[in-house]
């Protein structure tokens, strides 16, 4: 007998797949390891919902019981938001919640896994991983990194998280061979922040020249996907200096406590939001927002272009 293949997609975005309508892929490590609760749950909430407005049908991405689910349900989506001891699962661990019958919440690299598994060509996030700092002597590099050069999906986010070596994070995916595209910028977004002070290495300003550099790219069998770096809305930005001084606070902090490997971006990102009183998480919370928006733009962009055409 052939095995129950481990995905399970919902009624919504099984129907929006089978009819040709755009979807937009978001992960869920941001709901169980990026913000407390309730705000996780609020947040969550309404990004599906501005994919929604914009055209398109949102697909939270999660392992629940050991199945990858593609699409959480309003009772799993609480749930999962106020759940404990949650595995953050990356491509090394996947299967191993499958195979144990876990429940885990999927980081960027994951989620493109699944999303690129399930043919969701578009996924929005908060920040992606990348080089941490000091990694010439922890070799701590994300696996979301070499994840765009193997899985086809388009990443909307604001830049890597800032907590990283963001100089280093851009060499690697320049070797790997990853597009990385500022949305109406020439410069990398640094999470909170708009600036980094680093160039980003293209520029696209419409969801519509985002989606025929993706048919371009599909056309000369490139494989793997590519990064749209979204800044955040000026109002919600946060200035670059005041951010480096809680990044190093919490970076000292991180240190001395012994924090490691996975441990270290939650701790980080928990720590600056106490040192920044709240205001790291109400910027985050802008910036996820907004990077929904336009990925549902390029999703429904995406979608008119392979439509055929009425006869």
């Amino acid at each position: 007998m052939t095995a129950e293949l481990p995905f399970r997609m919902n009624a919504e975005v099984a129907a929006a797949r089978a009819a040709g309508r755009p979807v937009v892929a978001l992960e869920s490590t941001i709901i169980t390891h990026g913000m407390p609760w309730p705000d996780n749950l609020r947040m969550a909430r309404r990004v599906e919902a501005i994919v929604r407005e914009a055209g398109a049908v949102p697909a939270t991405i999660a392992v629940l019981d050991g199945r990858v689910t593609i699409g959480l349900e309003a009772g799993e989506l609480e749930a999962l938001a106020q759940a404990k001891d949650v595995l953050k699962l990356s491509r090394a661990d996947l299967a191993y919640a499958v195979a144990t019958g876990r429940t885990g919440a999927t980081t960027v690299a994951a989620t493109m896994i699944a999303a690129a598994r399930a043919g969701i060509a578009v996924f929005a996030t908060g920040g992606i991983g990348g080089v941490h700092r000091g990694a010439a002597e922890s070799f701590d590099v994300s696996a979301d990194l070499k994840e765009f050069a193997r899985s086809a999906v388009i990443v909307v986010a604001a830049g890597a998280k800032a907590i990283l070596d963001l100089k280093k994070t851009l060499e690697v995916l320049e070797t790997e061979g990853v597009p990385v595209v500022g949305f109406r910028t020439t410069e990398f977004p640094s999470f909170w922040c708009r600036s980094s002070g680093l160039p980003a290495p293209l520029r696209l300003d419409t969801a519509a020249e985002v989606a025929a550099f993706q048919r371009a790219r599909q056309a000369l069998g490139l494989a793997g996907g590519m990064l749209v770096a979204n800044p955040v809305p000026p109002e919600h930005a946060l200035d670059p200096a005041t951010v480096g001084a809680w990044i190093e606070q919490a970076l000292r902090d991180a240190d001395a406590a012994g924090i490691a490997a996975k441990a270290v971006t939650p701790f980080l990102l928990g720590r600056i939001f106490e040192l920044s009183g709240g205001r790291s998480l109400k910027t985050n919370i802008a910036l996820v927002e907004h990077n929904a928006s336009v990925a549902a733009g390029i999703a429904v962009a995406l979608t008119c272009a392979t439509r055929p055409a009425p006869t």
